[in-house]
């Protein structure tokens, strides 16, 4: 008998994430100890008094099935969050809720995605863009970024790739995996192209918005082009910003028409997110924030210590990221170089995995993000865990020994 596999799976790459975030945790099991520096998740606890709103919607009984879109409660918190942090109108109808920043983008995608549609996509990307987009049968369209332009997408590439069938743009400011922050004047850029291409829509991942570094301020695309409202997806989400990763909830906001069809969708998958996380993320929303600037600060500090730590690390380079929880460094320098064993590394999957099973760091090869010769470093530990891990770093890069130059 055949095993039964669907042709679209034929598509989709296995998570180079999650295929060493579970090789480092193994190598763990036998004992080793291992720093992780890949998953991107805060080592922050969840506030306890969005942890105490849970518990109080179960007592409550606030256990069964919410309307698909998000409680109204909830919806109406999140039109707030827009209009206080980011001077956007939206109504209750234009928001949809899902289990996940990640489930509002594939329900975006499988709700207006033809077969043959194209998405242009950054690189570096977050890996799950491209997976997303070729599921729900469109077409990535991958613009590399160089580290010479921090990573982001101009005006002229956007131009360049825009062709008849194109159907999104995805932005991701901060982000993930470079930290790079797009300046309202960049954007007003973007803009100009997106205009003179009415039938090109804009996805803005802003899962990072509040992580930003040196007085930076987050801008959205729709602070500086109101007139893209009727075709722009704002995606947000509790995950990162109040630690709430294993919640599962997320969020976005558009047009109407499309916020409808994206619920459509939602409806015959997960029907809605969950009642219990709906209620914590109202407390979030409408609770107590000033930790928020802390964390953002405790990033900024971990920030620097990787930067200064990696300057001793030999043929290793690094663009200072403006936001997020990450630095995406440049490994090109090390390849071809050979190991104390005799091993070459050939690519950046070969010095990560490297990194991990002789060193004990756990890090993101750039082929995970659409731009290698790279690594991401997660900052999103311990500064005594990042400290550890840059020392190691660099001495592991001490040991490499170069044949030819």
């Amino acid at each position: 008998m055949a095993k039964l596999k669907a042709q679209r799976l034929e598509l989709i790459n296995p998570s180079v994430i999650m295929g060493l975030v579970h090789k480092a945790r193994q190598i763990a099991s036998t004992g080793r100890p291992i720093i992780d520096l890949g998953i991107g998740e805060p080592d922050f606890e969840t506030p306890a008094h969005i942890k105490e709103s849970a518990i109080e919607a179960i007592r409550n009984n606030i256990t069964k099935y919410t309307v698909v879109a998000g409680e109204p409660r909830l919806r109406e918190a999140i039109v707030a969050k827009f209009m206080d942090e980011n001077f956007l109108t939206y109504s209750v109808n234009e928001i949809s809720v899902s289990g996940g920043a990640k489930q509002a983008i594939f329900n975006t995608m499988m709700a207006s995605l033809s077969p043959g549609d194209e998405v242009i996509i950054p690189s570096p990307y977050w890996s799950s863009y491209l997976d997303i987009v070729e599921m729900c049968q469109g077409i990535p369209v991958v613009v590399e970024c160089s580290p010479a332009q921090r990573f982001l997408i101009t005006a002229e590439q956007l131009e360049r790739a825009i062709g008849s069938r194109t159907k999104w743009l995805i932005l991701n400011s901060p982000s993930n995996p470079a930290g790079g922050v797009f300046r309202p004047e960049q954007l007003k850029e973007l803009a100009q192209v997106l205009e003179e291409n009415p039938d090109v829509h804009i996805l803005s991942d802003d899962i990072y918005e509040h992580f930003m570094f040196d007085e930076n301020q987050f801008t959205s695309i729709l602070n500086v082009a109101p007139q893209l409202r009727e075709r722009t997806v704002i995606v947000n989400g509790v995950s990162k910003i109040f630690a709430m990763t294993g919640w599962r909830l997320g969020y976005c906001a558009g047009p109407k028409y499309l916020i409808d069809n994206i619920n459509a969708v939602q409806s015959h998958s997960t029907t809605h997110a969950s009642s219990i996380s709906q209620a914590a993320a109202v407390a979030a929303l409408t609770g107590p924030k000033e930790f928020i600037a802390e964390r953002s600060a405790s990033y900024q500090q971990r920030r620097d210590i990787v930067i200064t730590g990696l300057t001793a690390a030999e043929r290793i380079t690094s663009i200072v990221p403006d936001g997020a929880f990450y630095v995406y460094s440049d490994c090109s320098g090390v390849i071809g170089a050979e190991t104390p064993s005799g091993q070459t590394i050939a690519d950046d999957v070969g010095f990560c995995s490297w990194l991990l099973e002789c060193h004990g760091i756990s890090t993101v090869p750039g082929v995970a993000f659409g731009l290698s010769p790279h690594f991401r470093i997660s900052t999103a530990a311990s500064e005594e865990a990042i400290e550890s891990a840059c020392t190691e770093i660099v001495k592991a890069c001490s040991e490499l020994v170069f044949r030819r130059e």
